[in-house]
């Protein structure tokens, strides 16, 4: 699963509190996102996930060596935590084993955004009552806006990011846009990191930030 973390606040930008908590965010994200998406599918009936021993809270079991280690910790180093992106090992889901007809897909793809909303509202909520003089608040909503990024994110409608089980619903009766965007899905997405800074801004950022100030009552 791709993601994107980015903690913009001026208040401690570069600092060792936000690189702590983009590593802090990175880890809860990144492992509470793929085990709803496998926890959902065996509700509904694929076990795929669960024998292949991904349904657990062990980071190990969800790393990829270069999208989850080496290439977030070069961004950390390079730009002082302010940028990060990377990505998990995906977590295996078998479409055919589902209950829910069509909409088996999109259920199990939607589990991972929201739970990055209920982080977001729980971290954002516990900056809300932690001490104000102490780092916790920024910490907490740090890692807040990243479950934030991380959901915005993922709701995009390109493959192989969460939204575009949604965008299928609307194409499945054309097969060959369906076949297009995942052939060229990598492209979409490479154009959009590398020249849609506005347009992430917009869709992602600061929606994140806004839920992560409206739970936190800053």
């Amino acid at each position: 699963m791709y993601m994107m973390f980015q903690a913009l606040s001026a208040d401690f930008a570069g600092s060792g509190l936000n690189i702590l908590a983009q590593i802090l965010g990175l880890a809860i994200a990144v492992i509470l996102h793929e085990v709803s998406h496998g926890y959902v599918a065996l509700r509904l009936g694929d076990p795929t996930a669960y024998y292949a021993g991904r349904l657990t809270l062990n980071p190990i079991k969800h790393i990829d060596l270069w999208g989850t280690i080496i290439l977030p910790l070069m961004l950390i180093i390079s730009t002082g935590g302010q940028f990060v992106f990377g990505w998990a090992k995906p977590v295996p889901v078998n479409y055919y084993n589902l209950r829910a007809g069509k909409y088996g897909p999109v259920l199990v793809a939607l589990a991972g955004p929201l739970t990055n909303f209920v982080l977001l509202v729980f971290f954002a909520l516990l900056a809300r009552f932690s001490p104000a003089a102490t780092a916790l608040p920024l910490l907490f909503i740090a890692i807040a806006k990243t479950n934030g990024v991380l959901m915005f994110f993922n709701l995009i409608p390109i493959p192989p990011l969460d939204g575009s089980k949604v965008l299928y619903l609307f194409l499945e009766d054309r097969q060959d846009i369906i076949q297009n965007l995942e052939r060229y899905s990598m492209y979409f997405l490479i154009a959009l990191l590398l020249v849609g800074s506005r347009l992430l801004s917009s869709i992602v950022f600061a929606p994140a930030l806004y839920l992560t100030r409206l739970f936190a009552g800053f």
